[in-house]
């Protein structure tokens, strides 16, 4: 493969390439480049929005670079700025070790676990000293941190800034500079972090990385970008019909999105897309579906959630499998019910969700908190679109 083949790969899809000629630089060396692709564990999920990145470090993997995947398990416990309008709530070690037991899993869901190098950047980080710190920060200056536009619209608007948030890019930026990466991976919203290693890997004397960003992919609201603190995203642990039904929820307006960025069509194929949007959106948005099922699970399991879907969304049934729950003798508060058999995570969500009319049992809306439930089997209690569960009698 020749250089520009190479070159041809690596920015298929991609926002910004910078600066393209240190790339081509890099290239011609003829040596696998270092490849940085960073997650803070702020949740236990990676999500659809990671995947975008994550095919992209496929790609460059494919082509024979080393990719080390960082789990910001130090910078988590900070929390990234990135378009934050108000400061975003610190995690305790405790939750930031139990949110990263999954990530590797996931992750190898899509890279290649003999060519992808794991590590953590407490490893480091935690070794720095204050005199260390003060040497770090000496490589950038607050005037260009607040150019920021996330910090100069808070700055503007009287809304604090804490100095801890200062210290986020620059520890991105030292995790460059401790793998010695080449090209750092990221959505478009990381630019600036990216900008800010850059500076750091060359104050401590070393060339500097290359930026390369993708587009941001939307979240099942049709509106902001997936994010987990936004609860709008699709997580590749889901449950193979939960991941059907998310993707048959989002808006018209972004199936040509997810079709380029996660499915990775080219220019023709997603001219064809839009033909099949406008003769039938809704089997379009099947294909779609099924087909990021099959990413992550199976052909039969994505044939499984196609199934289910249909069976509940369209033909109105119960699924075929759901957990169940015996509910005791007298009866049970259904907000208590609902809390126990794990429907929701709090009784106040349990309060709200029927309080928006959104809990039914055979398909009777429940009104009221104060109800009590004692089934007659069967006896199926369903909460919003996607939640089911089969109510049982206790043994006589």
């Amino acid at each position: 493969m020749d250089l520009q083949q190479h070159l041809n790969i690596i920015q298929a899809k991609t926002v910004d390439l910078l600066p393209l000629e240190e790339l081509e630089v890099k290239l011609q060396r003829g040596r696998p480049l270092r490849i940085k692709y960073g997650a803070d564990p702020s949740r236990p999920d990676l999500h659809l929005g990671h995947y975008v990145c994550l095919k992209k470090l496929k790609d460059l993997q494919d082509l024979g670079h080393q990719i080390i995947f960082i789990i910001g398990d130090f910078t988590a416990m900070i929390g990234d700025p990135s378009g934050r309008d108000q400061t975003r709530p610190r995690l305790s070690k405790e939750e930031v070790r139990e949110n990263a037991k999954t990530y590797m899993d996931q992750v190898f869901k899509i890279l290649d676990p003999e060519k992808t190098q794991v590590v953590y950047n407490s490893q480091w980080l935690s070794q720095l000293t204050p005199y260390d710190i003060i040497d770090l920060a000496t490589s950038y200056t607050v005037a260009r941190m607040l150019e920021r536009d996330d910090f100069q619209k808070r700055y503007q608007n009287n809304i604090p800034i804490f100095i801890h948030e200062f210290l986020y890019p620059l520890f991105q930026g030292y995790d460059s500079y401790a793998i010695q990466a080449d090209i750092e991976v990221g959505g478009t919203d990381q630019k600036f972090n990216f900008i800010v290693a850059r500076e750091v890997q060359k104050h401590y004397g070393q060339e500097p990385q290359v930026i390369l960003t993708m587009p941001l992919l939307v979240g099942t609201d049709g509106v902001r970008k997936m994010s987990k603190s936004y609860g709008n995203y699709i997580a590749f642990n889901d449950p193979p019909e939960e991941i059907y039904g998310k993707v048959m929820s989002i808006p018209d307006e972004v199936v040509l999105d997810y079709y380029s960025l996660i499915l990775f069509y080219d220019d023709a194929s997603l001219e064809k897309v839009k033909q099949w949007m406008a003769q039938d959106p809704r089997n379009t948005k099947a294909k779609l579906a099924y087909e990021i099922v099959r990413i992550f699970y199976s052909d039969t399991e994505a044939k499984r959630a196609e199934e289910h879907f249909n069976r509940v969304f369209r033909d109105k049934q119960a699924p075929e499998e759901m957990p169940t729950f015996t509910v005791p003798t007298g009866g049970m508060n259904i907000v208590e019910l609902l809390y126990q058999a794990g429907l929701v995570a709090s009784k106040s969500e349990a309060r709200r969700l029927i309080q928006q009319r959104a809990v039914r049992l055979n398909q009777e809306v429940i009104a009221s908190i104060e109800a009590v439930i004692e089934p007659q089997e069967p006896a199926v209690l369903r909460v919003g679109k996607r939640r089911f569960l089969k109510l049982l009698s206790p043994n006589p």
